[in-house]
């Protein structure tokens, strides 16, 4: 029987009432979650079991199962099966999210290390297994005697991908997946916007990497993350020749394959799933999160294709989902799952979208997303002097300009960063000189905003001689809310890259979409857009910026921010 710890193989369920517990610190990090309600159940544990997964590879699983007092086996034949696979280790989190908490409510629980992962056997290489090995576990639930026949997936982030990696071939005992702050296609989440993500990618890469290795091999490895990204911007792009990204061949080769529709990618991507899938899904977003894009696409895609789904999305960021979010997020999820693997009802809610909307306005129910257009809809014209208003200013002359140094470059603050991520006061980044700001007028009453936004802008780009840049620049535009003190909090933002040569007077026409939002700008507040030339590390610098010298970015009549 397995220790506390988590001690040797186990290959059968105990013949008496189990006595196995999970690991201690998985333990006590479900002792700190006051808002989420215990369960009816026990939870045993079987660690470290080998599941065979065709030549010699076998994946390591843990199993969590919930029994009673008195019981002779653990629930066998009654209760349905819930599989998380993981290239991060089997231990915290995921121990204590769905291993313990959905044992105690009732579900098997299955908790895998991906293939090279957590003492899986073979090689790990992102996307490439997951399908194959996925296919191969639920061949092994089927042998098992406490499975029952009725499986749901669940899990976050590249947890939420490995679903729909087995979503491609469905297998008969799949009833439900919940795939939370997830993706189906890495492509946009490395090179969005045609900029290469640098800081979601290299602490992706260095969480797949350490994090199943223990806590401090992941710890030394984020040190020196840390340490070389504060010196990043002074390395030539595309950032192979040293960090992370040196040490992994993957992660190099993801960041030279730029173009969406190399065969690389497209092998990688599972779009196509969501236009076939008839498993019910449940999807949870973050306004804050860097999957929301997908997470938005995933429910409008499934709904077209008639599948059943529902959506959450919360002021979180890509952590704080699974962190201050959890009691909205495991709430969600278990409604969900009990309806579609245990035949319970729904509960309260019937509305398919759900989402908190920020600056005070709460959560709302929605019959669909995006809702109809709210009063603060259409084009906010830019203005010389940094007004943002309804009409467009008549002159012709620039409203705005800039200099983007990529020696200095614009830094990131907050929004859907990993690290320092979500809203946060922009006073800093809104005095530097390389930061423009367009601010609307005080508002005389609540005004709302669910849906995509935009900047639409009008720009000429000039180099240290003068003339068009022949490299690329980019243009970060961001939507803030300004209160009565002053204070200016990001709200949604979002970045493209314009190819060099592209920009000479007449100006030309750049649309820098931003991820959507649901959001209250209160009574005594103001709208404001910020443009830039980047965010930096989390997007990297152009090809050609090391070393090229500064660009010179006007904005011109017309620009406006279409809000939703």
């Amino acid at each position: 029987m397995a220790e506390a710890e988590g001690g040797g193989a186990v290959t059968g369920l105990p013949r008496t009432a189990p006595t196995g517990r999970a690991p201690r610190a998985a333990r006590w990090l479900r002792a700190t979650w006051r808002h989420v309600p215990a369960g009816p159940y026990r939870v045993g544990y079987e660690a470290r079991l080998a599941v065979p997964a065709g030549g010699d590879v076998s994946l390591l699983t843990d199993h969590y199962f919930p029994y009673t007092a008195g019981e002779l086996a653990p629930g066998a034949g009654r209760f349905p099966t819930l599989l998380v696979r993981s290239p991060y280790g089997r231990g915290v989190p995921w121990a204590a999210l769905y291993g313990l908490l959905f044992a105690e409510h009732g579900f098997h629980v299955v908790v895998q290390s991906s293939r090279g992962t957590g003492g899986s056997g073979g090689d790990f290489h992102p996307w490439r297994h997951e399908a194959a090995d996925g296919r191969a576990t639920v061949a092994w639930l089927r042998a098992q005697p406490w499975f029952t026949g009725v499986l749901g997936t669940i899990g976050p982030s590249y947890l939420g991908y490995v679903q729909w990696a087995l979503a491609e071939e469905p297998p008969p005992e799949l009833r439900a997946m919940v795939v939370q702050i997830g993706f189906h296609d890495p492509h946009p989440y490395f090179h969005g916007g045609g900029a290469l993500h640098l800081q979601n990618a290299l602490v992706s890469g260095m969480g797949m990497a350490y994090q199943h290795r223990g806590w401090r091999p992941f710890l030394r490895a984020a040190l020196r993350l840390r340490r070389w990204l504060r010196g990043a911007h002074r390395a030539e792009p595309p950032y192979t020749s040293s960090g992370p990204a040196a040490e992994l061949p993957w992660l190099a080769e993801a960041f030279t394959r730029t173009d969406g529709n190399d065969p690389y990618w497209r092998a990688a991507s599972k779009g196509a799933v969501l236009d076939r899938s008839t498993v019910p899904t449940c999807l949870v977003g973050g306004w804050q999160d860097v999957f929301l894009d997908q997470s938005i696409e995933q429910y409008r895609r499934l709904r077209r294709a008639g599948c059943e789904t529902t959506l959450l999305i919360g002021s979180w960021t890509h952590a704080s989902a699974l962190q201050v979010g959890w009691p909205e997020v495991f709430a969600e999820s278990l409604a969900w799952l009990r309806a579609r693997l245990g035949g319970e009802a729904d509960g309260p809610r019937t509305a398919p979208v759900r989402v908190h909307v920020g600056g005070g306005g709460g959560w709302r129910d929605l019959p669909d997303w995006p809702p109809p257009p709210g009063d603060a809809a259409g084009p906010w014209y830019l203005a010389a002097g940094g007004g943002l208003g309804r009409r467009a200013p008549g002159d012709a002359a620039p409203v705005g300009e800039f200099r983007h140094d990529p020696a200095d470059p614009t830094p990131s603050v907050g929004g859907p960063a990993p690290q320092g991520g979500g809203r946060r006061d922009n006073a800093a980044l809104e005095a530097r000189p390389d930061v423009l700001k367009f601010t609307g007028p005080e508002l005389t009453a609540p005004s709302e905003i669910l849906g995509p936004v935009a900047a639409r802008l009008r720009i000429t780009a000039t180099g240290t001689d003068g003339a068009p840049p022949d490299r690329p620049f980019d243009v970060f535009a961001r939507l803030c809310d300004v209160d009565p003190r002053g204070r200016s909090v990001n709200v949604c933002d979002g970045l493209v890259r314009v190819p060099g040569g592209t920009a000479p007077p007449p100006a030309v026409a750049v649309e820098v979409p931003m991820t959507a939002t649901a959001h209250r700008f209160a009574a005594g507040h103001r709208v404001r857009l910020q443009v830039s030339g980047g965010a930096f590390p989390r997007y990297a610098l152009p090809p050609g910026a090391h070393g090229a010298g500064p660009v010179r970015i006007a904005l011109h009549p017309g620009s406006a921010l279409e809000l939703p």
